[in-house]
C-alpha cells in the first residue's frame, strides 16, 4: 500500500512538473499559476520524502 501511495505522488509531481514547462513556454507565461503549480510541486515533494 505504502509504495502505491508514493508511486502516485510521484506520478502527480510528474505531472505538475509538465504543467510548469508547458506554463513556462507558452508567449506569456502566468507567474502566479507557475508559483502555484511550484507550490503545489513542493508539497508532493515533501509528501515523498516523509515515507
Amino acid at each position: 500500500m505504502e509504495t502505491s501511495h508514493v508511486s502516485a505522488l510521484q506520478t502527480k509531481h510528474a505531472g505538475i512538473e509538465r504543467q510548469i514547462q508547458q506554463e513556462m513556454s507558452r508567449p506569456m507565461p502566468d507567474a502566479v499559476a507557475i508559483q502555484a503549480l511550484k507550490k503545489r510541486k513542493l508539497r508532493l515533494k515533501e509528501e515523498i520524502a516523509r515515507h
